[in-house]
């Protein structure tokens, strides 16, 4: 694969747009079903709570959560695409007023401070331009005892995939330990799985993630 299409998947995996961001979009949705569940479960989900997620791209893996508890959900994006397509398949959810979706910078967290009781994020640790900023910001929004899951691919795998190497910033489990250890969150627990995804040229291949989940 030319250098060009490999930048041009890059971009789009960081934020989908055109004409193939929708394809883009289903895809990760796929791709990353089992480690969106992963992330949600490794938060002690309640009724009643505040949810945030951040990159939730189309966000075909709401129902999962509301299906499960009586909660509000709000979603942030920095693809358009993703969020017009969030708001077109949920519809319902909105209509209820179960769930809300706003675009961000990918920086600054456009609510208030003591805001949510859970948030979570899936792959997109990678993307983040100024991480200690961003964590401190999102820290500064969750309520004392809030609890933020960052779901991500280990380093050993990423590294192998050729278009990382434009824009990704990768990390292994303590790597991502040093960052939080930087934020005013305090490290909860970290959990490493392995799961079975299919490959780029047919079959499974294993990939190795984790999920750091930090506390207020």
């Amino acid at each position: 694969m030319e250098e060009e299409q490999l930048k041009a998947i890059a971009a789009q995996l960081r934020e989908p747009h055109g004409s193939k961001g929708s394809e883009m979009g289903d895809l990760m949705n796929e791709s990353n079903g089992n480690m969106i569940r992963q992330t949600i479960n490794s938060l002690s989900l309640q009724d009643g709570d505040q949810i945030l997620e951040l990159g939730h791209g189309n966000c075909g893996h709401l129902q999962y959560i509301l299906d499960r508890y009586k909660v509000s959900y709000y979603g942030l994006e920095i693809s358009d695409l993703m969020h017009a397509e969030a708001q077109q398949i949920n519809k319902a959810y909105i209509e209820k007023k179960q769930a809300f979706f706003f675009m961000y910078d990918g920086t600054d967290i456009p609510f208030a401070e003591n805001y949510f009781d859970k948030a979570y994020t899936v792959n997109t640790l990678y993307f983040w331009t100024d991480p200690v900023k961003l964590l401190n910001d999102i820290c500064r929004v969750m309520k004392p005892g809030g609890e933020f899951s960052i779901g991500f691919a280990q380093k050993s795998f990423m590294a192998q995939l050729p278009f990382t190497k434009y824009g990704f910033t990768l990390y292994d489990t303590k790597e991502a330990q040093a960052l939080a250890a930087k934020s005013n969150f305090k490290i909860l627990k970290t959990e490493t799985q392995v799961e079975k995804i299919k490959g780029k040229i047919g079959g499974l291949i294993d990939r190795e993630f984790t999920i750091l989940t930090l506390v207020k």
